[in-house]
């Protein structure tokens, strides 16, 4: 507890965290999910839908999903606090919980330097997403429905302080552990993991490496890999295989649910699984994992 800090507020959070999110272990994370593939994603086990991408503030995209399903949460990866205004987020967020109550999970985000001319410096997309959480507060945007796609430590710890947790982006178990330690066991914990369904490694690092191509140069992703252990020359465009391999999962669907059972046993409360697949083979990629992952078809 900081010295600023007084034990109503500290029991405040901790109330919060006791109601945290329940998505289940294992969500899709993905973009351009239709209504129907919601509704087969729920009937395999999984928790979730997280879709990708930086989304318009009024976000009518949710309520078609969530109205092909009937327990499927749909959670944001993520809305930019630069091009959304949180007014108009808030608005978003109070239609779809009224007419679908707790099933809508609002993750927010500052995005990347090298993408956004407003974020001039790290301290100051620190200021400018703690000012955003401010005005979700004044809202009414609960906290636990809202996480932080975060990365490094003063990002983690704001995530946990201000809202649900963390939704880690192209990370590891590695990461998972550090995070986890970091925000304290009480915060929410949703680290993206990508996966090809190939058992050939050649293949399986073409995919992965096509899907990673537009990361390299971003200097947030660059960061988290250097503090993970990785050379400049490992993340450098194309990427080593040991970069690689440790952000996409691939092999059978029992050695990738085994890779992907790591970040819940570094700490983990829910892992959304990034398949990377085109969008009509999404679905039957998701139900080869599902046996392995351990989900019960409804």
């Amino acid at each position: 507890m900081t010295d600023s800090e007084t034990d109503s507020d500290a029991n405040a959070r901790a109330s919060v965290k006791a109601s945290k999110p329940n998505l289940g272990r294992f969500g899709s994370f993905g973009r351009g999910v239709t209504p129907q593939q919601a509704k087969e994603i729920e009937s395999l086990g999984y928790g979730a839908v997280w879709v990708g991408g930086s989304p318009p503030a009024e976000l009518a995209w949710v309520e078609p999903l969530l109205e092909a399903t009937t327990t499927l949460q749909v959670a944001t990866g993520i809305v930019n606090i630069w091009s959304a205004p949180a007014k108009a987020v808030a608005e978003s967020f109070h239609r779809i919980d009224k007419a679908y109550p707790g099933r809508f999970l609002l993750g927010i985000g500052v995005g990347h330097p090298e993408a956004t001319n407003e974020y001039r410096n790290p301290q100051n997309a620190l200021v400018a997403l703690a000012a955003y959480l401010d005005e979700l507060d004044d809202l009414q945007v609960p906290a636990n429905r809202r996480v932080v796609a975060a990365l490094g430590p003063r990002v983690l710890g704001l995530s946990a302080q201000r809202s649900a947790g963390a939704h880690p982006y192209l990370t590891t178990p590695e990461h998972t552990a550090q995070a986890r330690e970091l925000v304290g066991p009480a915060a929410f914990l949703a680290p993206e993991h990508k996966v090809v369904l190939t058992t050939d490694p050649n293949q399986a690092r073409a995919v992965g490496r096509k899907a990673l191509d537009m990361y390299f140069n971003l200097t947030n992703y660059r960061n988290n890999w250097k503090r993970l252990g990785f050379s400049d020359d490992e993340i450098t465009r194309p990427g080593s295989d040991r970069l690689v391999d440790a952000v996409v999962a691939y092999g059978t669907a029992d050695a990738i649910a085994a890779r992907l059972r790591q970040h819940l046993e570094a700490g983990a409360d829910h892992v959304p699984v990034q398949v990377l697949t085109t969008g009509d083979n999404l679905v039957s990629a998701l139900a080869e994992l599902a046996g392995p992952l351990g989900l019960t078809p409804s």
